[in-house]
């Protein structure tokens, strides 16, 4: 089994950064594609980024495409998410996901493994 520990979230400012952290233990070496959902109160969980597992491959969600950052740091099996010029709408709990998947996807089901989430509030 995987776990995922997400840390970073809180509230911030519409327009500030925050980075958010995923460590990964356990049997990581099955995993080869890590990344982020959030989910709004009432509503889906919705794919915003992931990365490879060399890092040579990112793919974003248009709502997040050039504000938010994805790295990955495989000897400390930990991905990092930079969230800049937030927005209120970005207000969501962030999940932090591991597929064993050789490609990025933006499919719940593709993913194995899932953190417990972390709140964002970014306020107006």
């Amino acid at each position: 089994q995987v776990q995922l520990v997400e840390s970073g979230g809180g509230l911030v400012q519409a327009g500030g950064s925050l980075r958010l952290s995923c460590a990964a233990s356990g049997r990581t070496f099955s995993i080869y594609v890590m990344g982020w959902f959030r989910q709004a109160p009432g509503k889906e969980r919705e794919f915003v980024t992931g990365i490879i597992r060399n890092g040579g491959r990112t793919y974003y969600a248009d709502s997040v495409k050039g504000r938010f950052t994805i790295s990955r740091d495989n000897a400390k099996n930990t991905v990092y998410l930079q969230m800049n010029s937030l927005k209120p709408e970005d207000t969501a709990v962030y999940y932090c996901a591991a597929s064993s998947r050789v490609g990025v996807s933006g499919i719940k089901s593709d993913y194995d493994y899932w953190g417990q989430g972390t709140q964002v509030t970014v306020s107006s």
